[in-house]
């Protein structure tokens, strides 16, 4: 696997290893907070018949953290945007430029996404999302860090020497 063979020595950890352990609990401990919080609209809803608006923008808000942030784990350990099946059946050569092409293209979609949600959350700060009061445009505000985070181990992996 191609993530294995550029990994860093056991016990010499990067500021990038850091920042993707970090991304990983973050992923981690979004899932749980949506497991609690969609645990307490069902229990509202049907137990107390008292629905709380929060309950929904809360969760979009976590589900937007995880998705980017396991995303970014992705996009480092190589098991992203990688189109394994199709690189395997190809020739080393062949692979090595469909790699490094490959994650040209995921550079370019993380720093288009960086971009668009960066504008996305300034556009919609001064909005309050409905149920809670909070900015609407504090829901892109993952998509504009995950994908700042996906662009640089992107690039990571584009400029670190490959291995066949």
């Amino acid at each position: 696997m191609e993530n294995e063979q550029n990994a860093p020595p056991k016990g010499q950890e990067s500021p990038l290893d850091l920042l993707a352990n970090a991304c990983k609990i973050l992923a981690l401990t979004g899932l749980v907070i949506i497991t609690l919080v969609q645990a307490w609209q069902v229990f509202a809803r049907y137990i107390l018949n008292d629905s709380p608006g929060w309950t929904e923008p809360v969760a979009v808000f976590f589900m937007g953290m995880t998705v980017m942030m396991a995303a970014a784990v992705g996009v480092r350990e190589g098991t992203h945007f990688s189109f394994s099946n199709i690189l395997d059946s190809m020739p080393a050569g062949l692979q090595a430029l469909v790699r490094r092409l490959l994650l040209v293209l995921t550079l370019g979609v993380a720093l288009l996404l960086a971009y668009w949600g960066l504008n996305l959350a300034l556009d919609n700060w001064d909005v309050s999302m409905a149920g809670a009061p909070i900015p609407a445009g504090i829901r892109y505000v993952p998509f504009a860090v995950g994908a700042s985070i996906m662009a640089l181990f992107a690039a990571e992996r584009l400029f670190a020497p490959m291995k066949n």
